[in-house]
């Protein structure tokens, strides 16, 4: 009535919830950080949560669970055998990944360890679209050697290609003709890629490697960790999909691998679970077998039964368009800001993380003085922002040669748990990071003083240099 002319008002973001219950934090003081990241070996892992402000490391467990999912929660059959949580949760896979076999475990890499014990013989290759630390080391740990066939874009930081997970069709096509598909005992494909910084696998790209592997009579193993973020990006970025919903995207991706490792710790919103999915009987079977040995009978896999309710609840919530546009928007606010500072990130801003570039904050360091980790611990000096080295530390060493891995990306991960903080806390993040960057020509590096067997990052201890 009378406003034809006058511009639509701007509508502000805003999460689709409202909150019911707070956990307090507290700020600490420059000297309470500086004595806890000595404590602490400058490793973010080993420091206490009680001295953490806004805690970044990992979206893994960390997510906050619904009313329903708690409701769920109360329902809990902790019966040892045949609980009904276990059918609600085999439903649940069922519907949105479209599997059929479920073998529940007590978190992601527990699905690791069984597939890899099933699938791999001493001198296998397995490819796959990027390394993850807990994955190749349970193939390493069962004779495997990892080729890495993601695309060329997934190591570079600045590449803004849509899909830098993609798999490299001719080097994947290449290694196959190199060693035989015998040696290959299946693909994996992760769907987002952690390492490169949250970068999503299209559709297009999954139909290809799933014809490829068929070719071939190899199997493509999904790690579905963060397969619904994944479905997103198709859905805002791959021709054809804008008008589906990420739940039918879900399903479709899924359909185009045999099976699935799953951390139900990052999109399906709990705190703590995972399972194997499969469709090939005769490997579900072995799994079924293999899990009383190594998590817990078959119907529940290390959950209890209410953590199961809880996950099946949480898959439900995970592919409500609202809910993820929420989640990745908040991902997407705070590296808007970064890259407006001029504070060097991976681009495309990634699904569940941004990603900072150590190389470019610290060109005065090498790989060796490990510019990440000191990046980790300069930002929690700075603010009580615990995040994560993803870089040199986390790469580890050649099993064979015992030599450090180099990767050519050097990242700290700014990890940003699901339902959990607000735009204020992205805000002081923020400020926090680019304080960080303008002080960079100070950093002087780290050197290891501790290194455990495995998966080094977790608890190694280092020295300011």
């Amino acid at each position: 009535m009378g406003q034809e002319n006058q511009r639509p008002p701007k509508r502000s973001w805003a999460e689709p919830w409202k909150v019911k219950v707070v956990e307090p934090i507290r700020m600490t003081s420059l000297a309470e950080r500086q004595r806890a990241l000595i404590a602490a070996g400058y490793n973010t892992f080993l420091l206490r949560s009680e001295h953490v402000y806004i805690d970044l490391l990992t979206d893994s467990g960390t997510s906050a669970m619904s009313d329903w999912q708690w409701a769920g929660m109360m329902m809990g059959d902790e019966a040892y055998a045949g609980s009904r949580n276990f059918y609600n949760l085999e439903a649940a896979v069922r519907e949105y990944y479209g599997y059929r076999h479920l073998v529940p475990t007590h978190q992601g890499r527990g699905a690791e360890h069984l597939l890899s014990r099933i699938l791999i013989k001493p001198g296998d290759v397995v490819p796959g679209n990027m390394y993850f630390t807990t994955t190749r080391l349970h193939q390493e740990l069962c004779g495997a050697t990892f080729e890495d066939v993601v695309v060329a874009e997934g190591h570079d930081p600045d590449d803004e290609s849509p899909f830098k997970g993609n798999v490299d069709l001719d080097k994947l096509d290449t290694l196959i003709a190199k060693v035989g598909a015998k040696k290959i005992p299946y693909i994996a494909l992760a769907a987002t890629v952690n390492m490169a910084g949250g970068q999503p696998v299209s559709m297009a790209n999954v139909k290809a490697v799933h014809a490829l592997a068929k070719r071939h009579g190899i199997r493509v193993i999904l790690d579905a960790t963060r397969a619904v973020e994944n479905a997103y990006f198709i859905q805002q970025r791959e021709a054809g999909y804008a008008g589906k919903s990420v739940r039918d995207i879900l399903k479709e991706f899924c359909s185009y691998t045999d099976g699935c490792t799953m951390s139900g710790k990052k999109d399906s919103l709990v705190n703590i679970g995972g399972w194997l999915a499969l469709n090939e009987d005769e490997v579900f079977e072995e799994a079924r077998n293999l899990v009383v040995v190594f998590e817990g009978l078959h119907t529940y896999g290390g959950m209890a039964g209410r953590d199961m309710e809880a996950m099946a609840r949480g898959i439900v919530e995970s592919v409500a368009d609202d809910h993820i546009r929420a989640r990745i928007g908040q991902v997407e606010y705070l590296g808007q800001q970064l890259i407006d500072a001029g504070v060097p990130i991976v681009r495309p801003i990634g699904g569940h993380a941004v990603y900072l570039n150590a190389r470019a904050f610290y060109p005065q360091l090498t790989q060796d003085q490990f510019p990440a980790q000191t990046l980790a611990a300069l930002l929690y000096e700075n603010s009580g922002v615990r995040a994560m080295e993803r870089g040199i530390v986390s790469a580890g060493r050649d099993p064979v040669t015992g030599k450090h891995h180099y990767p050519k990306l050097e990242l700290v991960r700014l990890t940003i748990p699901r339902r959990v903080y607000t735009q204020a806390h992205m805000d002081v993040t923020a400020e926090s990071v680019i304080e960080v960057f303008d002080n960079r020509a100070k950093a002087t590096g780290l050197k290891m003083t501790y290194e455990p067997k495995y998966l080094r990052f977790f608890q190694a201890r280092f020295e300011v240099i």
